[in-house]
């Protein structure tokens, strides 16, 4: 009796932590600026394999909650998010424990990417090396090179922000030159594209201009070879040269060249990216280059275009948090700015 009183004050304990009341049922949180924690806390204690124990699930049951929750991510819908992927992880555990099924660790390890990609946006590196290794290993155990190739690219980008950048550029560039993976046809070739474009950001920022150019251009090469977008089953937003090219922005802007990033930008119409999340990704790197020339009320209007385009991932993303911190106190400030200010729980 005295342990399991134990465990639920615990559980309303990490519920009071994480600004949210314990939910009943499918009922999602609506405090947009909290959803980073919910999500991180949520996420670390189903990857502990803390919490209730589910119902026993059919893999064609969790293989459609999977790609619901992928929607839930390029949607941005990341309240939903904060539910459903937990619940995917702890489901994904329980199945592989009932049957070793290759198919099954692959569902999991899919799960897991996803999870990776949103620790990396909550710049939550702890859980999200747990994930990316996680993932790592499940894809190997389900011999899928796209799905380990895809955990590699997740493993780089931590390593990227670590600072380990020589690790970060051999664990793309590795996984890229992989004979599984140039044996697995345009998918595999799109794929490559995706880790050399990793690969380019990260000579940036190290500093590598010249090599961030190079490696940008590869990346073009093959988009341009392959033509039009390849959808990747990991990658709601699979590659192109559009995706090339919204990453050189973000690239050019951490080699330091806030002018090049918006040259880069101007030649990318945001209506062409593929979901709400990259074009939210657009108009934030925008404003991030804006920031760094000093154009504030231009930056102010990219970040409100962020957050009309996408506002739970404009509240709740930590780089967003900070850059409009750092606008409240550098220089004058507008309503707009705090308003935006206050939807994103920052203060001044």
């Amino acid at each position: 009796m005295r342990r399991r009183q134990l465990l639920a004050n615990l559980a309303v304990t990490a519920a009071a932590a994480a600004g949210a009341p314990l939910l009943s049922g499918d009922r999602a949180p609506t405090n947009e600026a909290a959803l980073g924690d919910i999500l991180v806390n949520r996420l670390r204690d189903a990857m502990l394999g803390l919490g209730q124990r589910l119902p026993d699930v059919r893999p064609e049951t969790l293989g459609r909650d999977l790609s619901r929750a992928l929607t839930d991510f390029h949607t941005c819908q990341y309240a939903s998010l904060a539910i459903r992927l937990p619940r995917l992880i702890q489901a994904g555990h329980a199945l592989t424990i009932s049957s070793d099924s290759p198919q099954h660790h692959l569902l999991l390890a899919q799960c897991y990417t996803l999870a990776t990609r949103m620790l990396i946006k909550l710049d939550e590196q702890q859980l999200g090396w747990m994930a990316a290794d996680r993932a790592r290993q499940l894809a190997t155990t389900a011999n899928d090179p796209l799905a380990v190739a895809e955990a590699a690219r997740n493993l780089a980008v931590l390593a990227r922000k670590a600072h380990w950048h020589d690790q970060a550029l051999s664990l793309a560039l590795a996984a890229a030159d992989d004979p599984a993976l140039r044996a697995a046809g345009r998918l595999g070739a799109a794929q490559r594209g995706l880790l050399i474009q990793s690969a380019a950001y990260t000579a940036a920022r190290n500093g590598d201009r010249d090599g961030m150019r190079d490696l940008t251009a590869e990346a073009a090469s093959i988009a341009d070879g392959l033509g039009g977008t390849t959808l990747l089953r990991d990658h709601g937003g699979g590659f192109s040269p559009v995706t090339v090219q919204l990453h050189l922005i973000s690239a050019e802007n951490s080699a330091g060249d806030p002018a090049a990033a918006l040259t880069a930008a101007r030649a990318l119409p945001p209506r062409a990216l593929p979901s709400d999340e990259r074009r939210s990704r657009y108009h934030t790197d925008v404003a991030t280059a804006l920031a760094h020339r000093g154009r504030r009320d231009e930056c102010v209007r990219a970040l409100l275009a962020a957050e009309q385009q996408a506002p739970e991932e404009t509240h709740a993303r930590p780089a967003v948090k900070s850059l409009i911190s750092g606008l409240l106190v550098s220089g004058r400030t507008t309503p707009e700015l705090r308003g935006l200010a206050a939807r994103a729980g920052v203060l001044a």
